[in-house]
């Protein structure tokens, strides 16, 4: 079997041994327990290794600005694409799909299969694009949410003194924040990993290693999705695969590029999964408002969960079919053909949906004419 449908699959085998384990954790306290061990302990240490294992090469610090750029052409399409999946405006779930859609996590998702495929060339290339998508996911997206969360909970929204404080302590206080000012200093100063005395770099290098078990183990326990909701997940992320396939396409068109590998390179990039990183800015803001009375939920975490959950396979799927596509998208108008074959996917369900419920509403005569789904259920 090609290792990276292995890799794949131990991943996919990670989230199923959670969704096994969900009659052993019976309550929301012990599932939060391992969440509060990811956000204080192994996605601080991840995060920390990750920064100080930074290179920085002149010819390819281009890559971040066009991963960042991507990022926020994500973000600023989000108010088009959610009400059209019939996420309304202003809700917990709208948020929580803005925040986690414009993310990307390639660490999980398409740099095995880069590596796989490319070589090591392309994903030193794809690791440098992806310090501009840690900028927008560490940095931007986190003071969104924060803002978010005080213009919703605070009684003087139009005080900006009264939001900007408590986002500051919040910033300060927060153990991720602390490890990537800690690493940010260190780095100015030259040092790295190695040059860190053994018992620290071994100890944040041994709680890294359990980041990723514990995140599909979690992904596995919280899981809950509705029919409904998958549908309407799967239309989402369906939809935005097929604006990074428009936006690679017209960027390999405007650019000129035609070497393969540099074509493949920024379609996988783009197509990698939903970050984790976001919905622990969610898990933070949902634990400062766990004692509020009365309750203004900011994000809807199991909104969130389920996000991650599809996001995976589905971005798997997507950069294989695109890995092993030999020369294919060396002509950008199949890239943009498949671009579009994805909207209408993203965007059939939720059309087809609002035919079904207008048919279920109509009135003949005085009657109500139900469809067969309505009457059946």
């Amino acid at each position: 079997m090609d290792i990276g449908f292995q890799k794949t699959a131990v991943f996919l085998f990670f989230i199923f041994i959670g969704i096994l384990l969900k009659v052993k954790f019976k309550s929301k306290e012990e599932i939060n327990g391992i969440k509060k061990i990811i956000l204080n302990l192994a996605l601080p240490s991840t995060i920390f290794i990750a920064l100080l294992g930074i290179k920085v090469e002149l010819h390819l610090l281009i890559l971040p600005l066009l991963a960042l750029g991507l990022n926020l052409l994500l973000f600023l399409a989000m108010p088009l694409v959610l009400p059209l999946m019939g996420i309304g405006k202003n809700s917990p779930e709208y948020r929580t799909a803005k925040l986690l859609v414009p993310s990307l996590a390639p660490g999980l998702s398409s740099f095995p299969f880069i590596l796989e495929f490319l070589g090591e060339e392309y994903l030193a290339k794809a690791a440098m694009s992806d310090l501009g998508n840690k900028i927008f996911v560490l940095f931007f997206l986190y003071l969104v949410a924060m803002n978010w969360h005080y213009a919703l909970q605070s009684d003087q929204q139009k005080n900006g003194g009264t939001k900007l404080k408590p986002l500051i302590k919040a910033m300060v206080s927060e153990p991720v924040n602390i490890f990537i000012g800690v690493a940010l200093l260190l780095l100015v100063f030259g040092f790295t990993m190695d040059s860190l005395p053994f018992f620290l770099s071994e100890t944040l290098e041994k709680l890294s290693l359990i980041m990723t078990p514990l995140v599909l183990l979690f992904i596995g326990l919280a899981v809950k999705i509705k029919r409904k909701q998958f549908f309407q997940i799967f239309s989402l992320l369906c939809t935005r695969a097929g604006v990074v396939l428009l936006i690679s396409g017209l960027f390999v068109l405007i650019s000129g590029i035609e070497a393969r590998n540099e074509i493949l390179l920024t379609m996988a990039f783009g197509l990698s999964a939903c970050s984790f990183w976001p919905y622990a800015h969610i898990a933070a803001v949902d634990s400062m408002e766990m004692d509020l009375k009365p309750k203004k939920k900011t994000f809807s975490s199991d909104f969130g969960v389920a996000i991650l959950a599809l996001s995976f396979p589905l971005s798997t799927l997507l950069i294989l079919a695109v890995l092993n596509s030999d020369s294919i998208f060396l002509d950008t108008f199949n890239i943009f053909l498949v671009a579009f074959v994805l909207l209408a996917v993203g965007l059939c369900i939720p059309i087809f949906n609002g035919f079904h419920k207008k048919w279920s509403s109509i009135k003949w005569f005085g009657i109500k004419l139900k469809s067969p789904a309505t009457e059946n259920a």
